[in-house]
């Protein structure tokens, strides 16, 4: 018996302790068979190793949260989809995942354009859910006012370039070359070193960039331009699969030995991807290099996390990795996020949107908060690549400060000791030995008519060619500033674009010679040559350095009354209007008895007569009796000509300044022309010679004035711009000017002598045409109330107007109903 009750005694305990143990396990069972799905799409592309290892981190996130909050309503489910790396297919998942889901949010992973993340932020708007976007590039991120439904997680780049700027200033080295990968976003980045660069006198003596396509002989190719400026220090920023690839062909071409230093960006030092057989050889390549990482504080639970998520995925992927990347780490804590704000919005009628960027938390990455519709991550940790992995050395803090440790007391703007290339112990000096690995090329277009801006002056005998002219001396002057400033010799040479012959290469010799210089053929072009939008989508031009726009010459002491070209003064405007105005009455009263147009309401009466007081035809500046001439194959002041409207049989083209001069000798009515219109600089040398019978009357900024053109991408640009600038600011640029242009150009002002310049058209010399006009409108009106009176004389014969005033005024109103 007692064995009996003992064993009822033990199995009543059993099922006790079973029941207490496992009733939260039933429990969870029983209430998760009524939890609502929230369907949240994912985009991420699987063949790469940064997106598997996020979804990887995202998908622990959901199920680590309802672990925890197993008692929660709702139930994140993500629909995902492989975008294989494409955009365009990551937009058309987009869809797909909208169309047949009932989506509350979408998670998109991998680098995206401005113009992606500007569709995203509009898909959002369209769909009324969250769309959270992790891009590596944060350059210029959308506001959240114009897109309130994009929530950015991003790196952020401008944090970024300010620490490089930091390390290299750390240093004191005054000239580095860039190596970015080739294109758009990358390259906005290189665009942004450069500005905080030039803040602290830091050159980038020249811009490298690789497609991710190119081949290792292409890469090889590059290397040995760039061994030309000697040890020296370079700035990669790329994605980690190209930058590996372009380390190991360093190392075999001798580029990572003592006197060389490599910084590389966040992008350029994941070094996750290394899984491959040629791990080792990748990481022997990176010895001695120094780069950025996001830093993320450490933490018992981050360490725990790391942990159990290398298991999960050596499992799933049978690869081992050594370390999260920060964006694995914020796509948990993102995740984790999105999960409580879906909880909190459901199933009141609150937008998932508000909550999720309210959302405040501690997370695996620290303090989780958006600002402003953005997640960034803005501190970072500076690392030393040393034997088979890394070594910190120090911070850069979002105060802009460098520091050994990463606190407010010690920002000392020292870092650790650094092993660098070679194993070397001294820190790189950073020189650079020329601007280029070779000579530039520079090519010059033979200018006929105006040899004073450029003149190719080439002995086919001898086989010597001389180059001179004021676009010369302008460039050489340029140059020698940029050396000074840079400490570097460019070498260059002038090169003729001549034909064989000695002419001058095609019949539109500059847009040909721009073309040249893009597809390589040059490194720059000098000469008279108009910075235009559409030439400098093929090349780069430096700022100007002639005046901008166009003018216009003439003789001086014209008095013809019937030119038509020329200003007209205030009172001429003034007798002009009135005059139009009363020619639109007389027609109004000629035909509003037999045009039903004229007729009807006041407003639309009024209106008739000022279509007909100011139409267009009215007012005629073109004559046929009157030229105009201009430079010829100068397709710039063609198309100014064309611009206001001149015919083209009235335009004539002209070569040089004696053909200007005997032109407008001439006149329009002697086969010459009234005026010629051309570019300020080539007036300039016009009236240098001419200035006692001609002056210019007038001008516009409908140019941009002359320019160097290098090809896409050269370093001397803004170097050669500063220069410029600097010449223009000591005075060098107008001594050039006057040496070449003899003497200063005589212009009409308002202080000339009234005899010696053209001006402005007064009303005498407009009466002839106001005399006909007002004789004819006043004939016409004449012969039209002659006929209305002869018509209706019984009803004026049988008026009684003894009462004038009022007798008049019914006589108007009486007679003009009879003839309505």
């Amino acid at each position: 018996m007692e064995i009996k009750k003992t064993t009822r005694i033990f199995c009543k305990l059993y099922l006790f302790i079973f029941f207490s143990f496992n009733a939260p396990i039933i429990l969870f069972a029983q209430l998760n068979k009524s939890h609502m799905e929230i369907d949240v799409g994912l985009i991420v592309d699987m063949g790469s190793w940064e997106g598997r290892m996020m979804q990887s981190s995202i998908s622990m996130a959901i199920s680590d949260f309802y672990s925890v909050n197993g008692y929660y309503k709702t139930r994140i489910v993500l629909r995902t989809r492989d975008s294989k790396g494409q955009h365009l297919l990551a937009i058309s998942s987009a869809f797909d995942l909208l169309e047949n889901f009932n989506l509350k949010a979408v998670i998109f992973i991998g680098a995206q354009s401005s113009v992606e993340t500007k569709f995203l932020g509009e898909l959002g708007e369209k769909a009324k859910i969250p769309i959270i976007s992790f891009s590596t590039h944060s350059t210029s991120p959308f506001s959240n006012k114009l897109y309130p439904y994009l929530v950015q997680i991003a790196q952020d780049e401008t944090s970024q370039v300010a620490a490089i700027a930091a390390i290299v200033e750390a240093f004191k080295w005054r000239n580095v070359i860039t190596i970015h990968e080739d294109n758009d976003e990358w390259r906005v980045f290189i665009l942004h070193l450069v500005e905080s660069f030039q803040d602290k006198s830091i050159h980038i003596a020249y811009k490298s960039s690789l497609a991710v396509s190119s081949a290792d002989n292409q890469i090889n190719e590059e290397l040995i331009k760039l061994m030309a400026f000697g040890p020296t220090v370079f700035i990669v920023h790329m994605s980690p699969i190209l930058a590996s690839r372009l380390f190991m062909s360093a190392k075999k071409l001798g580029m990572m030995k003592k006197g060389y230093a490599w910084i590389l960006t966040v992008n350029s030092m994941n070094t996750n991807h290394l899984h491959s057989s040629r791990s080792f050889e990748v990481m022997d390549s990176m010895q001695g290099m120094i780069g950025l990482k996001s830093y993320v504080p450490p933490s018992k639970e981050l360490r725990n996390f790391t942990s159990r998520w290398r298991k999960k995925f050596l499992l799933e992927t049978d690869m081992e990795v050594m370390e999260l990347s920060p964006f694995c780490i914020l796509a948990y804590d993102v995740a984790w996020g999105l999960a409580k704000a879906v909880e909190r919005a459901w199933p009141k009628e609150i937008l998932l949107i508000e909550i999720l960027l309210r959302s405040k938390l501690k997370g695996l990455s620290g303090d989780f908060q958006f600002i402003n519709g953005k997640l960034v991550l803005n501190a970072f940790e500076i690392v030393n690549m040393i034997g088979k992995g890394e070594r910190r050395v120090g911070f850069w803090t979002p105060e802009g400060k460098i520091a050994r440790e990463l606190s407010l007391s010690n920002t000392s703007g020292e870092l650790e000791d650094i092993i660098w290339p070679g194993g070397s112990a001294t820190i790189p000096k950073g020189s650079v030995t020329k601007m280029s690995s070779r000579k530039l090329r520079i090519a010059v277009p033979r200018k006929h008519g105006f040899p004073e801006l450029v003149n190719v002056d080439r002995n086919l005998q001898s086989n010597v060619t001389s180059v001179t002219g004021f676009c010369i001396d302008v460039f050489k002057a340029a140059i020698e500033e940029v050396e000074l400033e840079i400490e570097i010799e460019v070498d260059y040479e002038f090169i003729p674009f001549l034909d064989a012959t000695g002419e001058s290469i095609g019949a539109y010799t500059y847009d040909e010679l721009i073309d040249e210089v893009y597809l390589q053929k040059y490194d720059g072009a000098v000469g008279d040559i108009t910075m235009t939008d559409n030439r400098s989508l093929y090349v780069d031009f430096t700022i100007t350095y002639t005046d901008l726009g166009v003018g216009t010459i003439a003789p001086k002491n014209n008095k013809n009354m019937w030119i038509f070209l020329k200003p007209l003064t205030g009172d001429l405007w003034l007798s002009s209007a009135g005059l139009f105005l009363l020619t639109g009455i007389v027609i109004w009263l000629i035909e509003r008895p037999i045009n039903n147009e004229f007729r009807g309401p006041t407003s639309h009466q009024i209106g008739m007569i000022f279509w007909f007081s100011f139409s267009i035809q009215q007012i005629q500046l073109n004559s046929k009796e009157n030229y105009i001439g201009y430079q010829t194959n100068n397709s710039i002041v063609k198309g100014v000509t064309s611009n206001l409207n001149f015919k083209n049989s009235n335009i004539r083209p002209f070569s040089s300044p004696e053909e200007f001069a005997n032109a407008l000798s001439r006149g329009s009515k002697n086969g010459g022309v009234s005026s010629i219109i051309d570019e300020i600089p080539y007036i300039k040398i016009f009236l240098a010679k001419y200035s006692a019978d001609y002056a210019m009357i007038g001008s516009t900024s409908t140019t941009n004035g002359f320019a160097f053109a290098f090809r896409k991408g050269s370093p001397l640009v803004p170097y050669m711009s500063r220069a410029i600038a600097k010449l223009r600011e000591n005075g060098k640029l107008m001594k050039l000017e006057h040496e070449w242009f003899k003497r200063q150009s005589t212009f009409a002002s308002e202080d000339d002598d009234p005899s010696s310049v053209v001006k402005p058209l007064t009303l005498n010399s407009f009466r002839g045409l106001f005399l006909i006009s007002g004789v004819s409108s006043a004939l016409a009106l004449a012969v039209l109330y002659s006929f209305k009176l002869y018509k209706n004389w019984h009803f004026v014969k049988n008026f009684n107007l003894r009462d004038i005033m009022w007798g008049r005024i019914k006589f108007v109103k009486e007679y003009l109903s009879i003839n309505n």
